[in-house]
Order: structure tokens, then sequence, then C-alpha cells
């Protein structure tokens, strides 16, 4: 059952136009991948999905509902969640502080609780640097902070743009680790990595973005194998 429907999205930036009329569907339960190089518009689809940015043309259906003009602040309560590229924290508040404002929709204090345990539990360092400034942690520790927030919500739809930016190689396992744990938990993820092989590694399905269309999809381990898809973006 689809979850998320993306049909004919069109996105321009004055007078050159970025998304070309991309169609896509992310089904209740997957990691869906969106890959390609740069400047292929992997980023302003995420934007457009959550209103961000404005349409030329297309709609997009969440749960059965037609969000294609529904103000951006009103998603995080219909349950669609996003960490943005480059983490977007607030860097002059705590992590418990910007933990709280995740769950800003949430008035049940017993159900915060809970939830803020969950994450404490996930993610322990969060636990022990509960009290320190979000700005002092390194990037590892902020892209946690940014996953864990979003989750504050409880989202049915993650969608993580670029969660392996700028990390090292031992926090971009852990981030992966962290994505298909919390998708085996219930959430269902639409992830924009430009790490083609880790994400392909984690995704059921995938679609390769060229130039602001849809060049392929597959399965990610169809798309693994693939020789041109291995030139193309895995090195290989």
């Amino acid at each position: 059952m689809a979850l998320l429907t993306v049909e004919n999205l069109q996105v321009s930036y004055g007078l050159i136009r970025a998304i070309k009329g991309v169609s896509f569907e992310v089904n209740e339960g997957e990691i869906v991948a969106l890959i390609g190089a740069n400047g292929a518009g992997k980023t302003t689809i995420m934007h457009a999905l959550s209103n961000l940015i404005g349409k030329d043309a297309g709609t997009v259906h969440f749960a059965d509902t037609d969000i294609t003009h529904t103000p951006a602040h009103k998603l995080v309560p219909m349950g669609l969640a996003q960490v943005p590229e480059g983490r977007r924290i607030f860097q002059e508040l705590t992590v418990a502080e910007n933990l709280r404002l995740g769950a800003y929709t949430r008035k049940d204090k017993a159900e915060f609780n809970e939830m803020l345990e969950k994450m404490f539990e996930r993610f322990p360092i969060l636990k022990e640097r509960r009290k320190q400034v979000a700005g002092t942690l390194s990037g590892g520790e902020q892209q946690m902070l940014a996953m864990s927030r979003a989750l504050m919500s409880h989202p049915k739809l993650l969608l993580l743009d670029e969660p392996s930016m700028g990390l090292s190689p031992l926090y971009v396992n852990t981030i992966f680790d962290m994505i298909r744990q919390i998708n085996e938990e219930g959430t269902t993820v639409l992830l924009v990595e430009q790490n083609a092989k880790k994400a392909l590694s984690i995704a059921d399905r995938a679609y390769v973005l060229e130039i602001g269309k849809i060049a392929k999809t597959g399965t990610g381990e169809e798309l693994l194998s693939d020789d041109a898809i291995r030139r193309a973006y895995l090195g290989d």
C-alpha cells in the first residue's frame, strides 16, 4: 500500500526547470532511496514534498490525503517528518531542549517521557549529553540528535536528506544501522543519499535521479548489481 505517492512533480528555480515531471511511490514499511549525482535534484524533491518550496505542477498524496499545498507546519502532526540536509539542529539549545521541540505536537507528558527514553535507549550518547549545548556535539552526534528530534513526533514517514554527509566512516555505519532499525520498528523511510552504495544496501527499492528526471528504478539489490549504476555511482 502506497503511503506516499508523487505524480508529475515539477519544480523550477527562476527559468531553470530543476525537477522535470518526477513520479514515484513509497509503500508503507519500506526504505526507499533516491540516489543521483550532485545537482540531480534530490534535495529539491525533499523540499517540495515538505512544501518548503513551491511546485510548478504535480500532486503529492500522503496517507490517502492530498498534501500538495498543505502548509509545511501542518505536515508533522499528520505523520510526516524531515531530517534536513546539514542537520539544522538548534545549535544554542541543549540536547534535551532540541528533543522537546521535536515533540511539540505531543501534549501527553507521559507519552513524551516514553518517547524521550526511547531516543536515549537508541542513542545512549544523547542521554549522556542531554544537558550539553547541541552546537558543541560532533557531526555524528548532531546527526543522531537531528534524527531523534524528528522521531519524537512519532512519524509514519521519515524523510532523511543526506544523513551521512560530512561524517566519519564509523558514524556513517552507525547512522545506517540506525536507519535500518528505525524502519524495522515500523517507520517508513524515504532516503536521499550521496553515498549510493550504503543507501542501496539498506533500501527495499530505489530511484536513480538524473538531471531532474527518474532514469532508472529497481530494488536496492538490483541496482547494486547493475553495471551502469556501479560505474556511475559506486566507483566500480
